[in-house]
């Protein structure tokens, strides 16, 4: 399981580092796509063939006929790429997603669960304000939707 915040400098190169913690459960080859709100998405092949799986809709084949789905894959599959974690841990975070969320000198390294999501360390710290804010009321919401 992926978990923990750790907040990594990017070098020159657009390169930055994979928490210790992270990188034998990443593997060598990973996955790094635009995410919801203002970080990247990065998922190991296994995750990544989940999503896949759950986007392409597996009740149909046809899944592409629905414009929302459409647009929401060309959004999550259009802009990811394959990376590879080089032997000192760091990987090459493409320019175009970098620009995306604004990342310069150092990123939030975080990890949920099942992917790792990369931050520009300002909005990191915006976001967790936001939620640290609201953690209880979000626990009550998800609490009772499983009634």
């Amino acid at each position: 399981m992926l978990i923990g915040e750790y907040i990594h400098t990017i070098d020159e190169k657009n390169r930055v580092s994979m928490p210790v913690k992270f990188r034998k459960e990443l593997g060598k080859k990973i996955i790094i796509t635009p995410g919801l709100g203002s970080c990247l998405f990065i998922f190991t092949n296994k995750e990544w063939d989940k999503v896949s799986k759950k986007l392409s809709d597996s009740d149909s084949d046809l899944s592409f006929l629905k414009a929302d789905q459409r647009n929401f894959n060309r959004y999550m599959f259009g802009r990811a790429t394959e990376v590879e974690i080089d032997s000192i841990g760091r990987i090459l975070v493409p320019e175009y997603l970098k620009e995306r969320i604004g990342l310069k000198n150092s990123a939030a390294i975080i990890g949920v669960k099942d992917r790792v999501e990369v931050w520009s360390e300002v909005k990191w710290s915006e976001q967790k304000e936001i939620v640290e804010k609201q953690a209880e009321q979000l626990a009550e919401k998800l609490g009772s939707e499983g009634k």
